[in-house]
C-alpha cells in the first residue's frame, strides 16, 4: 500500500490477536511499530515474532506516564511517530449492575486512554508533516446488546471521537479513521469459545451474511488501507470491517417472514 514503507506506528493492544495481526500487516508493509500493551508475556513474545521491525514497551494506557514512554521509546527506537492504531480496550462490563469504578475502568481504557495515546503522538506526527489515526470502534457501539452497557457504549462514544479529532487535526494533516470490526477471531472469542474456531464461526454464522467471524489478518488490512496513502482523501470515517452485519439488522441471514406460515 502507498506510503506505509519507512513509517513508525504505536500499536497499543499489540500483544491481542488483531493488535499483533495489525503491527504484522504494518511491518510486511515497510513499517516499524512500536507494540504498546499491558501484557507483558505477550508482548515480548509477538515483538520476538515480528522482528527487528518491532519493539515491545509494557504500557498501560490508563497511566500518562507510561504513554509518554512509549512514544520515547518509539521516537528513540525509530525516529519518530507517523501512525496511531489505538485497539487496546477493556471487556469489563456487569451491565445494569455496573458499578462507577467499572464505568470509570471501561471508559479510561476504551476512551480516555486513546484520546491520550493521540494527545501524547500529535506533537511526533506533527513534526513528520502529518500523520494517520486508526480507532477501533465495534459493531457493538450501533446496536443494542443484551447485558452489556459499557462496551458498547465506549465504543460509541469512540466513533465520535474520531470524527472530532478529525476534524480538529486536519489542519496539522493528520488523518483520523475507525475501523468497526464485526464478530473477529480475536483474544477474547477465543478465551470465551474455549478456542474451538468451529463453534465460534457457528455461532456467528446468523449474525454475519458471509457466514462466519472475520479473521485478524482481515481485520489489519483494513487498518493500513486507512493509515496508508491510498486513504488520503478519507477521514472521520468509520470503516465496517464486520462481514455484513450491520447490513442485516435483527432479523439475521434467515428469511424471517416465512415465520409467519410455518
Amino acid at each position: 500500500m502507498k506510503g506505509i514503507r519507512g513509517k513508525v506506528a504505536i500499536v497499543t493492544g499489540g500483544a491481542t490477536l488483531i493488535g499483533e495481526a495489525v503491527a504484522s500487516a504494518l511491518i510486511t508493509e515497510g513499517a516499524h511499530v512500536l507494540i504498546a500493551d499491558i501484557d507483558i508475556e505477550r508482548g515480548a513474545a509477538a515483538a520476538d515474532r515480528l522482528g527487528p521491525a518491532a519493539r515491545f514497551l509494557p504500557t498501560d494506557i490508563t497511566d500518562d506516564a507510561h504513554i509518554a514512554a512509549a512514544v520515547a521509546c518509539a521516537v528513540d527506537a525509530f525516529g519518530g511517530v507517523d501512525y496511531v492504531v489505538n485497539c487496546a480496550c477493556t471487556y469489563v462490563d456487569n451491565g445494569a449492575a455496573s458499578t462507577r469504578a467499572e464505568w470509570h475502568q471501561a471508559l479510561d481504557v476504551n476512551l480516555v486512554g486513546a484520546a491520550m495515546v493521540l494527545q501524547a503522538c500529535q506533537p511526533e506526527m506533527a513534526k513528520r508533516g502529518g500523520g494517520a489515526v486508526v480507532n477501533f470502534t465495534s459493531i457493538s457501539g450501533k446496536f443494542a446488546q443484551a447485558g452489556r452497557w459499557l462496551y458498547p457504549i465506549s465504543k460509541a462514544a469512540m466513533a465520535q471521537f474520531t470524527r472530532n479529532a478529525a476534524l480538529d487535526l486536519a489542519g496539522e494533516r493528520i488523518r483520523v479513521n475507525s475501523v468497526s470490526p464485526g464478530w473477529t477471531w480475536s483474544s477474547i472469542i477465543e478465551t470465551l469459545s474455549g478456542g474451538d474456531k468451529a463453534k465460534a464461526d457457528h455461532v456467528a454464522a446468523d449474525y454475519h451474511i458471509l457466514g462466519r467471524l472475520g479473521m485478524p489478518e482481515e481485520v489489519a488490512r483494513v487498518v493500513c488501507f486507512l493509515l496508508s496513502d491510498d486513504a488520503s482523501f478519507v477521514t472521520g470515517a468509520d470503516y465496517a470491517c464486520d462481514g455484513g452485519y450491520s447490513a442485516v439488522g435483527p432479523e439475521g441471514v434467515g428469511a424471517a417472514i416465512t415465520r409467519l406460515t410455518d
